[in-house]
């Protein structure tokens, strides 16, 4: 039946697509957020991303989530219909700039040291243009990807991943950890986001509840004496974007490893809270972290 049913799922996305393709990414945009607005919560929880907005921001009147899941929804469609047209983010193929970047001296320096560091953020705007953008500036980059479940889907967002966001994929899991090993040990830098929930990840403090965590930054930037570099994406009105550079987040090392790796991941945590409250309507709600 799972079989059946990503068939459906997978013709029906490309149909999509093609739909897409033809009317170009104005106008697709335009086709695909209502139908995303609409059909969304066929694939996503309902309860979920309301028990999420309610951890996170607290008892806030009905008219401000409801805006939050409208925008919520725009964004995701967005994000779908670009997919088709990343080549025109890659290649800087618009008649006016698409991402305006602040932070860009944290990344020369980085360039100029030789070093290497973890880039995390979360799912913001279009969160797929971080790792591509890091490796247009010459970061050595390996990004981290969940792979979708549908395996009619995957190997084609793969191959887009690959050729337009950033040429090291690694896909999360065992295989997947001993890569990012390998590549590092080859002094490359690896982009990941931490906002997802992982089954067997640990739990800590994420908006005063604990939340399931991956300590991957923190083990990498703790085995490989590397700075951890949070990035935070916006989409703007006009379907432009923002993107920002933090500072490295400072580590206070203990003799204690564990102790470490746990105060670096409460303070990756922080970090996000930080993010999404900055502008609540631009992160997607729909991951169970508190599950």
């Amino acid at each position: 039946m799972k079989i059946i049913k990503y068939i459906f799922e997978a013709i029906f996305i490309y149909f999509l697509f093609l739909i897409i393709k033809i009317f170009g990414l104005k106008i697709g945009r335009k086709i695909i957020a209502p139908l995303f607005s609409n059909i969304g919560f066929l694939f996503k929880s309902k309860k979920v991303v309301r028990k999420n907005i309610s951890h996170a921001l607290g008892n806030i009147p009905e008219d401000q989530i409801t805006s939050i899941i409208e925008f919520m929804w725009k964004n995701y469609a967005y994000t779908f219909v670009e997919y088709l047209y990343l080549y025109k983010f890659r290649l800087n193929k618009f008649s006016d700039p698409q991402i305006k970047i602040s932070g860009k001296k944290i990344l020369d320096d980085l360039i100029q040291s030789n070093k290497q560091a973890i880039f995390i953020s979360g799912h913001f705007g279009n969160f797929e243009l971080m790792a591509m953008e890091l490796e247009k500036h010459k970061i050595n980059l390996a990004a981290i990807y969940r792979p979708l479940n549908n395996f009619f889907l995957n190997p084609f967002m793969v191959f887009l991943r690959k050729k337009y966001i950033c040429r090291k994929q690694i896909e999360k899991g065992r295989k997947g950890s001993r890569e990012i090993i390998e590549l590092m040990n080859k002094n490359f830098s690896i982009a990941l986001m931490v906002d997802q929930r992982l089954g067997e990840s640990e739990r800590f403090s994420f908006f005063k509840k604990p939340a399931h965590t991956t300590t991957l930054p923190a083990q990498l930037a703790l085995k490989f004496n590397c700075d951890i570099i949070p990035i935070y994406l916006e989409r703007n009105e006009d379907n432009t974007f923002k993107m920002e550079i933090f500072d490295p987040i400072k580590i206070n090392k203990k003799d204690n490893q564990e102790e470490n790796k746990r105060e670096i991941t409460i303070k990756i945590n922080q970090t996000v809270e930080k993010m999404i409250l900055r502008n609540p309507k631009q992160w997607i709600w729909t991951h169970n972290r508190w599950k």
